[in-house]
Order: structure tokens, then C-alpha cells, then sequence
């Protein structure tokens, strides 16, 4: 596994991150997550293979994953060798604070988080989107606040445009307040719009990107049209506000993919987690992996270098589309 800073914060995580969305109570809306039993064969082969960047939210299994974080933590390893990320925003039913980024929110949220986590600190906590409604200076005093009362080291930020990102980051800079550290954003081989405005105010602002879905969904780990997986075939085709999560077009990027690593000898993941890899504002993808070749496909794409040829043919055909999910 290879370590590197987080932006150019001191925060030192691996080049891999666990995302914990796969970990909690099954529902009828996610019936493929993992509880306990089923998630600590993947937390413990995320250890062997050095990924110590895990990352969860609030929301996810509606508190149920944090609660299978904090209990991974003590059973697996040591919370000085983890790296743990969660966030905060959506509703979560715990009274007039449960949702958005109001500082009575932020400060009801992130002390259920230490509570499910069972942690007295969190690495790395993010706002899970922007919130409209709320004042940006009152949302980062409050989470400068969380960081000076010692409940986190660093903030994130994840999914939302441009210039709100760069509002947030001025507000900080104006009244004294923490920045950002980094954004969890959306960015794969069929979505790569961030890669317009975003990237570039990322790496200005000494920002670490960490991505999410790099495979999007699994759309470029498999060829076209196949869905061999609970998760992947129960995928929506929209997102909430109906904008599509792919196009037609993108059965050419998944093409050449498969190409790509047949070719090579590798699998697909391989081929589009190092693709997401190469850029140099990302720090760590995020990883949700419900099977061991899941993981092991993510650690792999370390050592894969594309040639400019091969780039060329996965990037060639990409059709600008709507960023979607914010």
C-alpha cells in the first residue's frame, strides 16, 4: 500500500480508502449491505492489505455503519492505526436538528457519530452536501468549533459546485476558521466533470480529492450491459432530481476498459481505479466493497501504469453530461 498526505494537510492516509456504505442493517432499500458478521472479513482484509483510510456517514444504514465501524475498530485494530472519516447533513430523524449543516445540527450530529463510533475523536469529518439554506459562515464556525473542542482533526467537504466550495473556503479564510482539507467527490471514467472547475480550484487550494464511485457503480468493472451483482442490478438509472447516470454513449469507455485489460491480463477494476489513480489531485479513491476481489482489485491498481495510448483510448470517447447526486 502506498501513504501519502491528504491535500497538503498533515493528515497521512493510504492511497486506498474503505468506503463503509456496504457495512450496516440490511433494508429494503439496500438489502446488500453487510452486517457484522458479514463485514469483518473485509475490514480485516482491508488491514492485511494496508488501507487504513475508512470512511463512513451518519447516514448510512441510518447509523447502523457507524455503529459497525466503532465495533470493527475494537475488534480488528487500534483507532491510533486508522484514519476514520464520517459526515453529516442528511436527516436523520433525531429532532429539529437532525439534518442540514445549522450549527445546532452539526453539534446534535457529530456527537451522535462519537456516540455510534464509540470514539472520543473523528479524523476527518465532512459535510456530507451544501446546505442552501444555512448561512456558510455559521456552518464553518460551527465545525471550527467541533475542531477545537477536539471531536475532529480536519474537515471535508463532498459533492456540490465550484464556486459554493470555494464560498465555504472563504468564509474560513475571512473569520479565522478551519478550512477544508478535502473533497469526496464524484469522478470516474463516465463522470468527469469535475475535472472542469473543481480539480482545478482542488489544486490551487492545496485540496485533496477522494473520489467516490470511481467505478461508477461497477458500470466500468464488467462489459457493457452485464450486471452480475445484487448491488449492480438493483441500481437506479437516474438520479433523485431524474438526470441519468449514464449514456449510450459510455458503452465505448466500458468497451475499451475491457480491452484495455484483457490485453493487460488484469480486470477491469484495475484498469479504471488506476485510470482515477493517475490524476494528480486525487489522493484515495473510496472503495465499497462487498466481496474480497473487490478490495484486492483496488490495491492492484497501484502498480498499473497506462501508457498514453491506452488513456487516450479510455478518454477519447467521454460525452460531457450533468454531474449528478448534488
Amino acid at each position: 500500500m502506498e501513504y501519502t498526505r491528504l491535500g497538503t494537510s498533515g493528515l497521512r492516509v493510504s492511497r486506498i480508502a474503505l468506503g463503509c456504505m456496504s457495512f450496516g442493517t440490511p433494508s429494503e432499500q439496500m438489502p446488500w449491505t453487510l452486517d457484522d458478521a458479514a463485514s469483518g472479513p473485509l475490514f480485516k482484509q482491508a488491514l492485511d492489505l494496508g488501507i487504513t483510510f475508512w470512511d463512513t456517514a451518519n447516514i448510512y444504514g441510518h447509523g447502523s455503519s457507524e455503529e459497525i465501524v466503532g465495533r470493527a475498530l475494537r475488534r480488528y485494530t487500534r483507532r491510533e492505526d486508522i484514519v476514520l472519516a464520517t459526515k453529516v447533513n442528511f436527516p436523520m430523524g433525531d429532532g429539529p436538528g437532525g439534518a442540514g449543516l445549522s450549527r445546532r445540527a452539526i453539534m446534535e450530529q457529530v456527537d451522535a457519530s462519537l456516540r455510534r463510533l464509540d470514539t472520543d475523536f473523528i479524523d476527518l469529518y465532512q459535510i456530507h452536501r451544501f446546505d442552501p439554506e444555512v448561512p456558510v459562515e455559521e456552518t464553518m464556525e460551527a465545525l471550527h468549533d467541533v475542531v477545537k473542542a477536539g471531536k475532529a482533526r480536519y474537515l471535508g467537504a463532498s459533492s456540490m459546485w465550484a464556486w459554493r466550495f470555494a464560498k465555504m473556503q472563504e468564509a474560513a479564510d475571512a473569520h479565522g476558521l478551519t478550512r477544508f482539507v478535502s473533497m469526496q467527490d464524484q469522478y470516474s471514467l463516465i463522470m468527469r466533470e469535475e475535472e472542469r472547475e473543481m480539480f482545478g480550484l482542488l489544486a490551487d487550494q492545496g485540496v485533496g480529492s477522494i473520489p467516490w464511485s470511481p467505478l461508477a457503480a461497477g458500470l466500468v468493472a464488467r462489459p457493457w450491459g452485464e450486471r452480475s451483482t445484487s448491488r449492480g442490478g438493483s441500481n437506479p438509472t437516474h438520479d433523485p432530481a431524474g438526470r441519468p447516470l449514464f449514456l449510450e454513449s459510455d458503452k465505448a469507455i466500458v468497451d475499451a476498459v475491457e480491452r484495455i485489460a484483457g490485453a493487460r491480463g488484469v480486470s477491469m477494476a484495475q484498469v479504471a481505479t488506476a485510470w482515477v489513480l493517475r490524476n494528480p489531485v486525487v489522493t484515495a479513491p473510496i472503495v465499497g466493497a462487498t466481496k474480497p476481489h473487490h478490495l484486492a482489485d483496488a490495491a492492484a491498481a497501484l502498480d498499473l501504469r497506462l501508457t498514453l495510448e491506452e488513456i487516450t483510448a479510455l478518454e477519447g470517447p467521454y460525452t460531457p453530461r450533468e454531474p449528478t447526486y448534488f
